[in-house]
């Protein structure tokens, strides 16, 4: 039975207009875009708008800084953000900016809609402010010493270290990264939206939204630590809107940035009769709106700005998606490794097609990171695309040509080989649905194992030199073509640029999901020419010098490095855990009483989803003796506990042999 059309509007999060798209941004908009390749080729009305968050302090003083007004350096970094996007295939119906009279009309709306319904107040507080500078500083703007685990060098809003929130005013030997100097506090009036009052409202939508678990456990600590009221306002100086009746006040980037997706799709409906605002942004329609984002910002997606929307009469979102990070061989993108690339140095060396389809056989629907290993890379790409889909064609389009004058067979020899790739069709759609990309992409590349192998036991080439056998040889080809072609019709949303050039190899001018289910015979093809190259691992071993800073080998050690002294600091010992119990709150630790040489230390030990507590007391660990103690919600840790593997349930504590003697160094 056939789907029933939906109409679906689906946004990527907004890039910020101060610096270029690189290897991290991609992760999310070809994910995204993916899916609403997915969704147009199952006929449904899939609208994908995005816009460049173009307002807020950083973007001000970088204008500043290069002598320029902040509207020309957001035009011109958005003119670059469209080139990219585009050249890695990503299809939006629209691309905006934030600094728009839609976005403006729109956000001022919805203020004063909260404000008439009480959702907005005012009250004083105080922030920091640079004298020097002669501005109130945004709290990333603001520098020091974590005040619960004393780290040094930490963001004015939260500690990267143990993970703590706060204001500036609670950082320890607070620094202005503007001018370097110890900032003031001083009191300034600003608004606020209530979003403690809508706990029960939030709840509910994120029942109906039926977001990931991982998301909901997060939520759950919000929601347990207590919603906060949300700070909207900025004071001037600052590159955004007014807020009403006010003259030195400004609506915060974080605002009008998700209004940015509303602005975007009504400057599209302003310009196609098919769309309509209200039925996408106001409740009661049967339509679908979604976000993509990174896990990154799920606190503004799915608190803050559901609450908004809700506070203004607009609809929520049928669901946010959210995605995890990017590294590069492991670690996290390095300039001087060569590693933190730019859309366009990628694009100087090699063909999208590879990293979409990289990407893809790597994504499922968790907030999980991924690795691009660029060895791992080359080898799946040439193995998967080029070795086994692009090869079916190679293999069989040659003898179709020479010997049959470019037509198919009137019949396929084995219709249950080509029913078992048409019955893949359903599961490989649900994986798409649910965004379980890499379970499509091990089904697909299966089915490209059976096409090869079938052409393998045929050997046409063989079957060739017989005339007698001439026939055989234009089926078992017009086979291998059919199910080439329902295997590019499954990856079209992947790998689209390819599948454009197998479209007109093949002489169709466009495909729907539904036709990888029927073969096409009697008919006549183009020629065939080559449809990808392999990756050499030469572009990527130059994408990547061209990715390093002037300098090369110059460039000072990462801070994530230590030198062989800084090892030898480390103390491991061989600690007995004596009681292991869980931590009430706490979805990942287990609180370890270890005994290490006859003292006895409190651990916590993320280590929940591996080992029962019951399961510990008496095991022998390793145990780094002479970390710093530090200062968690739930207690002080004073040591870490050394394990290894990927996570979750796969865990495994590096134990030494039970015999051994509580209290050994290794070293």
């Amino acid at each position: 039975m056939p789907e029933k059309p939906r109409k679906i509007l689906v946004t990527s999060a907004l890039p910020y207009a101060n610096g270029s798209i690189h290897m991290g941004h991609l992760v999310e908009y070809l994910q995204t875009d993916i899916w609403v390749r997915f969704q147009r080729l199952r006929g449904h009305q899939c609208t994908y708008v995005c816009a460049s968050d173009a307002h807020g302090t950083p973007i001000m003083l970088k204008a500043r800084e290069l002598g320029v007004s902040p509207e020309a350096l957001t035009e011109r970094v958005s003119a670059e953000f469209v080139r990219d996007f585009a050249a890695f295939g990503v299809d939006f119906d629209n691309y905006h900016t934030t600094h728009s009279p839609e976005n403006e009309a729109l956000t001022v709306a919805m203020y004063v809609a909260l404000r008439d319904s009480g959702d907005i107040y005012t009250k004083t507080i105080r922030q920091a402010y640079d004298e020097k500078e002669g501005m109130f500083l945004p709290d990333r703007f603001v520098r020091g010493t974590c005040p619960r685990c004393k780290s040094e060098d930490q963001y004015g809003d939260s500690c990267e270290v143990c993970g703590a929130t706060y204001t500036p005013a609670d950082l320890i030997d607070p620094v202005s990264v503007l001018s370097g100097t110890a900032p003031v506090l001083r009191d300034s009036e600003h608004y606020f939206f209530r979003l403690s009052e809508y706990g029960d409202r939030l709840r509910q939508w994120m029942r109906d939204a039926s977001l990931d678990r991982n998301v909901v456990a997060k939520l759950e600590e919000w929601f347990a630590a207590g919603l906060q009221d949300w700070d909207i306002s900025r004071d001037a100086p600052y590159f955004g809107f007014r807020i009403p009746d006010t003259e030195d006040k400004y609506f915060y980037v974080w605002l009008d940035a998700p209004v940015g997706y509303l602005a975007s799709f009504l400057n599209l409906c302003e310009r196609r009769d098919d769309l309509d605002f209200d039925e996408y942004w106001r409740p009661g329609h049967d339509t679908e709106v979604y976000h993509f984002i990174g896990k990154d910002i799920m606190y503004f997606h799915t608190l803050f700005w559901p609450a908004v929307l809700a506070g203004s009469g607009h609809r929520t979102p049928t669901s946010v998606f959210a995605h995890g990070f990017l590294t590069i061989n492991g670690k996290k993108m390095s300039k001087s490794r060569g590693t933190f690339i730019t859309a366009q140095t990628y694009l100087d060396n090699l063909d999208p097609a590879y990293l979409r389809y990289y990407y893809a056989a790597k994504l499922g629907p968790t907030i999980e990171d991924i690795d691009l290993n660029l060895d791992d890379f080359i080898a799946r790409v040439n193995a998967d695309l080029v070795g086994k889909l692009v090869n079916i064609a190679s293999r069989c389009a040659g003898f179709i040509h020479k010997k049959f004058d470019g037509r198919l067979a009137e019949a396929l020899p084995d219709p249950a080989l080509f029913a078992q790739a048409a019955d893949a069709a359903d599961d490989i759609a649900e994986h798409y649905e649910k965004r379980e990309y890499s379970k499509a992409m091990r089904r697909v590349m299966a089915l490209a194992d059976e096409a090869n192998r079938y052409i393998d036991e045929h050997k046409p080439w063989v079957m060739a030199r017989n005339p007698e056998q001439a026939a055989d040889v234009q089926a078992v080809c017009t086979q291998g073509l059919n199910l080439f072609r329902s295997l590019v019709i499954y990856l079209q949303p992947v790998v689209p640029m390819l599948a454009d050039k197998a479209r007109a190899f093949l002489g169709e001018a466009e495909w729907r999901w539904d036709d990888a289910a029927s073969p096409v015979l009697a008919r006549a093809i183009n020629p065939f020419e080559p449809l990808l190259q392999r990756v050499e691992p030469e572009r990527v071993q130059r994408m990547i010098e061209q990715s390093k800073p002037a300098g090369g080998d110059d460039v000072a050690e990462e801070k994530d490095t230590i030198s062989i002294d800084d090892f030898m600091k480390v103390d491991l010992r061989i600690a007995r855990i004596d009681k292991a119990e869980a931590v009430d709150g706490a979805d990942k630790l287990l609180k370890l009483t270890l005994d290490v040489g006859g003292s006895s230390r409190t651990v916590f030990a993320g280590i929940k989803a591996a080992y029962a507590a019951e399961s510990l007391e008496g095991r022998h660990v390793i145990v780094v003796a002479n970390l710093a103690p530090r200062k968690m919600r739930f207690g002080v840790s004073e040591g870490m506990v050394l394990a290894a593997g990927p996570g979750g349930t796969d865990i495994f504590l590096l134990s030494p042999d039970e015999g051994a003697e509580a209290g050994m160094r290794v070293k």
